[in-house]
């Protein structure tokens, strides 16, 4: 009984100490669970949690874990790149490439260790060291670019056109003579590459003679070409004389070789009688207007000479002529004399292309064909025939005769225009080499035109214009710088844009052509007593003397395969002729005075042009050419013509108007 008691007490108190014992429980009821807390029934805590809710904090626990991790990642990242960046800053190469290793590959000669003691040659590959690539790399990077300084050569001399008083030292420096060497450098070779007789298509703006007249080619800069030759639909042809008379020769000369040297398809210059030595070097005749005189003045005489005969040597290798569509003639004279059989296929275009590509005509040079060297010379000198020459001089058979000029000049009539536009299957000449108050003139049945782009330094007056033509398929436009058309950079002594300038800067613009008026009438007088006296003195010996002086002293720069023959006689003798032929409408001696004469600018009338022997394959019918208007015209206004010998009258000129000439001009009209 008592051992009964006993064991069941013990039992009791174990069961008891099984419930009692755990410090914590949880059971599952109903699908929740139930968490216990504490020591006895009053201070414990009863959570219940359900799965879904347990998964969503799981869910919510591995999406941050997950953000973290994505986090690091792109810190390690990030580490890792200013990692490198610092390494290739500090090393100065990326760690980890390797850069190219140079090698060298050389041959020597080796003598053998044999007895024979044979010499061989023995090729050896060496890998280069630093110092050689540092050496090869410094001078790759002397070799100048050739695109790069082509472009600024060409904008220094386009900033220049663009505002010259802007630029008055640049155009008085060695740096603008270095330019213009170059320029002709460059240039020459492209000429090289071109026929004597070019090729084109239109649309096409001719342009006659400019005789270093900056103000005027600014006028067609402005109106022509405003945006820029290479936005300007069409090519541009100039037909010659773009030195002598005026006061800007080195400055038109820059401008048009740095236009043909960006624009060697697009810009197309022709050579006229003044790209020869014989008349930009004859100072005696045009004195500071002389391109041999501007060059020496501006650079002395050493740098000046070179740059007179680096751009006559470009001008040695100008073309003689050019055609448009195949049917419209260009050429700074005339039509030459045929040297072929003018009924061989080519004609008279055939002997132009046969003249020699150096061609020095006056002088010429010892390589150049006689025959050829008159081509060259009608091609330049020629001019058409006036009425009085058509009924006395010119012969009927040819068509030719000798030119008003003289010295060996020729002119030609209407047989020799006929059959000239008849054998080459032509229908127009366009010309220049005279001068004409209304820019444009047209001659022999409305088949001659002649273009002159420059309004002053032939005494024209005051309402002369400057004029060109735009041929367009059918059409050709005339465009003429009004009389009253002012630029911005030319002025008049006594302009009030002046009054802040000192007199050296005064005097350093009038050299330049930027100042008109610049000097008195007393002292205009005392060089004009000066020139004749010095003119009487001068003899033609001592010219010949002084060339050969400096042709001695030319420059290595120069072609030493062309030699100049001073002995030799040309076709036409400059020094014989006159600047243009007597009693035409060309005439340029001072009597004629425009302005003083009461002539009223005329339209040129283009309704009597001839168009029946107009070809082109692309249309059937023929059209007549349009003009521009000009503004009213009257009915009783005569024709344009070159002859023109009844339009200005002596008797009719105003007291006061001029009649005095040069000392040179007396001498070659006697």
């Amino acid at each position: 009984m008592t051992m009964a008691n006993i064991g069941g007490c013990g039992m009791h108190d174990e069961a008891m100490e099984m419930e009692v014992s755990p410090r914590k429980r949880s059971r599952v009821k109903n699908g929740t669970r139930e968490s216990r807390d504490g020591s006895g029934s009053s201070g414990g805590t009863i959570v219940a949690v359900s799965d879904k809710q347990t998964k969503s904090l799981l869910r919510e626990r591995d999406s941050k874990i997950a953000a973290l991790e994505k986090e690091v990642i792109g810190l390690k990242n990030k580490i890792s790149t200013l990692s490198k960046e610092q390494a290739m800053n500090i090393g100065g190469q990326r760690r980890g490439k390797k850069g190219l290793t140079p090698y060298g590959n050389s041959v020597r000669v080796s003598t053998s260790k044999c007895s024979a003691k044979r010499r061989q040659l023995l090729a050896e590959r060496a890998r280069m060291g630093r110092n050689a690539s540092i050496s090869t790399k410094a001078i790759l990077n002397s070799i100048p670019d050739e695109q790069s300084s082509k472009e600024a050569l060409i904008n220094r001399i386009q900033d220049m056109f663009r505002s010259p008083n802007e630029h008055v030292s640049y155009l008085k420096s060695e740096q603008f003579a270095k330019d213009l060497v170059k320029l002709n450098k460059r240039v020459r070779t492209i000429l090289e590459d071109e026929p004597r007789c070019v090729f084109l298509q239109s649309p096409a703006y001719v342009f006659g003679d400019i005789h270093g007249n900056l103000e005027d080619l600014h006028f067609f800069s402005d109106n022509v070409w405003n945006l820029g030759m290479s936005l300007t639909a069409g090519n541009f042809v100039f037909l010659g004389d773009y030195v002598d008379r005026g006061m800007s020769c080195l400055e038109v000369v820059a401008y048009l070789l740095a236009m043909k040297l960006m624009l060697p398809q697009k810009v197309f210059l022709l050579r006229g009688n003044h790209e020869t030595r014989d008349v930009n070097g004859w100072e005696e005749h045009y004195g500071a207007r002389s391109f041999i005189y501007q060059c020496r003045e501006r650079f002395g005489d050493d740098l000046g000479y070179r740059v007179w005969e680096m751009t006559n040597s470009t001008f040695d290798r100008m073309p003689l002529s050019a055609v448009i569509d195949q049917d419209i003639f260009c050429v700074h004279g005339g039509i030459p004399r045929p040297v072929s059989d003018a009924k061989v296929e080519g004609g008279r275009i055939k002997d132009i292309l046969n003249v020699s590509k150096v061609a020095g005509i006056n002088p010429p040079y010892e390589h150049e064909d006689d025959d050829y060297q008159q081509v060259a010379s009608d091609c330049i000198w020629s001019d058409p025939a006036s009425e009085d020459q058509e009924n006395h001089s010119v012969d009927r058979r040819t068509g030719y005769g000798d030119s008003l000029r003289g010295g060996g000049a020729i002119c030609f009539g209407h047989k020799a225009v006929t059959n000239f536009l008849e054998q080459q299957g032509f229908s127009y000449i366009m010309r220049a080499h005279e001068a004409h108050a209304e820019g444009v003139a047209v001659s022999k049945g409305a088949r001659v035109f002649t273009v002159f782009s420059t309004s002053k330094d032939h005494n024209q007056g005051n309402n002369a214009m400057a004029g060109c033509i735009l041929i367009d398929f059918e059409k050709m436009q005339v465009i003429n710088r009004s009389p009253a058309y002012r630029n911005q950079y030319v002025h008049r002594r006594d302009s009030v844009s002046l009054a802040m300038l000192s007199e050296a800067e005064i005097k350093e613009r009038v050299q330049l052509g930027l100042i008109e008026g610049g000097r008195s009438a007393e002292d205009d007088e005392d060089e004009g007593e000066f020139e004749e006296e010095e003119w009487e003195e001068f003899d033609e010996d001592d010219l010949e003397t002084s060339r050969e002086e400096m042709m001695g002293d030319s420059s290595a720069d120069d072609d030493e395969e062309y030699v100049l023959d001073e002995r030799r006689k040309s076709s036409v003798d400059p020094g014989r002729t006159t600047s243009s032929p007597p009693g035409s409408s060309h005439d340029n001696h001072d009597r004629f005075d425009a302005e003083g004469s009461g002539m009223p600018a005329k339209r040129i009338d283009f309704s009597g042009v001839d168009t029946e022997h107009r070809r082109n394959s692309k249309r059937d019918k023929r059209g007549k050419f349009d003009s521009i208007d000009e503004g009213e015209e009257d009915d009783d206004d005569e024709e344009s013509t070159v002859n023109g010998d009844d339009m200005y009258d002596e008797e009719n000129q105003e007291p006061g108007a001029s009649t005095s000439m040069s000392p040179a001009m007396k001498k070659f009209q006697l």
